[in-house]
């Protein structure tokens, strides 16, 4: 799978392992064939909570017959230097800033596009760096500056340019009970875990360039102890709990 030298070294061992519990199965990651146990749910959903508010990776996985893909989840407020490095080093580098709709209004973004044709109506605005403090964009740190100055609770459309290196997605307000992607599930997860709702992911690769798919994901999520969490998971928390 990834370098695992070279991910490590964004977090210390003390703050990976209390991802996953004794409940979880031998490889690190919960067992998602307990998806039905409602014990197993409140677990895995738990131990995704707790990583957001600490500023660790959650690994999503969408449904087998979407994207199938799986994307490392961070909470925006929570960011840091080297979990961004580690996006862009270690997985696809397309950074996305997942927000509600009333942000994307309030920072002024248009869609890219005026006919959005995607498959799966992926809600991309025009790219976006921060107006100040950035030297190319491209680095981890101008990253998180762009993605802080738009996330305060003040900015407005002054904060931020476009075009740049950050990819802000439109969360439907209505989040994965609305829409089953990663980009409602990053924001309901960060909501859910009492942050500003406003989520960073970037979607796992395997070292040949292809897409990590579930088995890949789960193997990835296992060896870094990094909790695990389905669409289908958020779906089925909310239907109960709002």
């Amino acid at each position: 799978m990834l370098n695992q030298e070279r991910f490590m070294s964004s977090f210390s061992t003390e703050a990976i392992a209390p991802a996953v519990s004794a409940d979880a199965n031998p490889s690190g990651a919960v067992d998602m064939m307990a998806g039905a146990d409602p014990r197993a749910l409140a677990l895995r959903i738990e131990q995704a909570l707790e990583a957001m508010r600490e500023g660790r990776p959650v690994v999503l996985l969408d449904d087998d017959d979407r994207e199938n893909e799986a994307d490392l989840i961070l909470a925006a407020e929570r960011l840091t230097q080297a979990n961004m490095a580690m996006m862009i080093r270690e997985c696809s580098g397309i950074v996305c800033l997942c927000l509600p709709a009333d942000k994307v209004r309030s920072l002024g973004l248009r869609p890219m596009v005026e006919h959005n044709r995607s498959q799966y109506g992926t809600a991309f605005t025009v790219s976006i760096e921060a107006r100040e403090g950035v030297s190319t964009g491209v680095s981890a740190a101008d990253r998180i500056t762009t993605i802080r100055a738009a996330i305060a609770a003040d900015a407005g459309a002054d904060a931020v340019v476009s075009p740049g290196h950050v990819f802000p997605l439109v969360a439907r307000d209505g989040g994965v009970l609305e829409r089953r992607g990663h980009t409602e599930g990053s924001v309901d997860l960060a909501r859910m875990a009492g942050l500003s709702p406003a989520a960073v992911l970037c979607e796992l690769m395997n070292p040949d360039g292809t897409m990590a798919r579930r088995a890949q994901a789960l193997a990835f999520a296992g060896m870094y102890r990094l909790p695990v969490l389905t669409i289908e998971d958020l779906v089925a928390w909310r239907r109960l709990h709002g």
